[in-house]
């Protein structure tokens, strides 16, 4: 297929599947408990990357692992937990919205911790971005700040965790494929995940006594082979066909599948809300601006 279809198809595709993770988390959240989710979600994403990483790790220097062992942590396993604790208050598409500002904690940290530059017009889309997201965390509150969701927070983190594991990936393992890194990433945190699993959890005790336990685990098996391992590969090659541009474009789709999942599982969004949305997107926008 011509690399212009194929990267429209792929960038569409993509949207689909990671706008889809926050209502899958959603759901789960219905059986699992939060660490339940979390873990879940990383070991399923390790065992559909694990012959990658089973063939990928003896070709590594050794000096790699101790960076790889970060990126893991930063990049998926505490953002897994982040993720699953936040949608307990906090609606999917709100959540998917948020989770649209991980490209302006890119810069910022590259500008404070990697001295990269940025021009004004991507310190406005910085600014922008920020109000935003102050005005979503206000407006389901009636801009009440005593009843500010906090939960909204555990989100920014994810994203912080997100922007420093890029820049990390940029500085210390440029010669390394994006997909041995994930891979060797979740290889070296999913034992942490099965000692939590079963040794703090009562996961096998729901297997038996949870009716809707299938279902659950249904869409937390979903969201880590497709939504977490599938996805990284369909974005890798969409890089290869593309441009870095136009891949990150992915970023402004993302935020209005959550929000059409959100509005047909009868999520209420406030017209704050959707003015600190639009305020978010446009702020990414800018922010992205070369």
């Amino acid at each position: 297929m011509a690399g212009k279809p194929l990267a429209w198809i792929l960038l569409v595709s993509i949207a689909l599947i990671w706008g889809t993770s926050f209502i899958l988390i959603k759901k789960s959240l219905q059986v699992f408990t939060p660490g339940e989710l979390g873990a879940l979600r990383i070991t399923m994403a390790f065992l559909a990357l694990m012959p990658v990483a089973v063939r990928a790790i003896p070709k590594l220097p050794t000096s790699k692992l101790p960076i790889l062992f970060i990126l893991g942590m930063n990049g998926s396993f505490i953002p897994a937990f982040l993720f699953a604790i936040a949608q307990t208050r906090l609606e999917s598409s709100i959540t998917g919205v948020i989770n649209a500002i991980t490209p302006i904690f890119v810069i910022v940290i590259g500008v404070l911790f990697f001295r990269h530059k940025v021009k004004w017009i991507n310190t406005v889309g910085i600014l922008l971005g920020f109000s935003g997201t102050v005005i979503l965390l206000l407006g389901a509150s009636g801009f009440d700040i005593s009843g500010i969701n906090y939960y909204a927070f555990f989100v920014v983190l994810a994203t912080v965790l997100y922007g420093t594991n890029i820049n990390l990936i940029k500085q210390y393992t440029p010669d390394i494929r994006a997909l041995h890194i994930t891979a060797v990433s979740l290889f070296m945190t999913s034992p942490f995940c099965f000692v939590y699993l079963f040794g703090f959890t009562d996961l096998v005790q729901k297997i038996s006594l949870e009716p809707d336990f299938i279902t659950a685990f249904f869409y937390i098996s979903v969201l880590g082979v497709i939504g977490t391992a599938g996805a990284l590969v369909l974005f890798n090659r969409l890089i290869q066909v593309s441009s870095p541009v136009f891949a990150s474009s992915v970023t402004y789709l993302i935020p209005l599948v959550a929000l059409m999942w959100g509005i047909w599982d009868g999520e209420n969004i406030n017209l704050y809300q959707f003015i600190g949305m639009a305020i978010v997107l446009s702020g990414v926008w800018l922010a992205n601006r070369r």
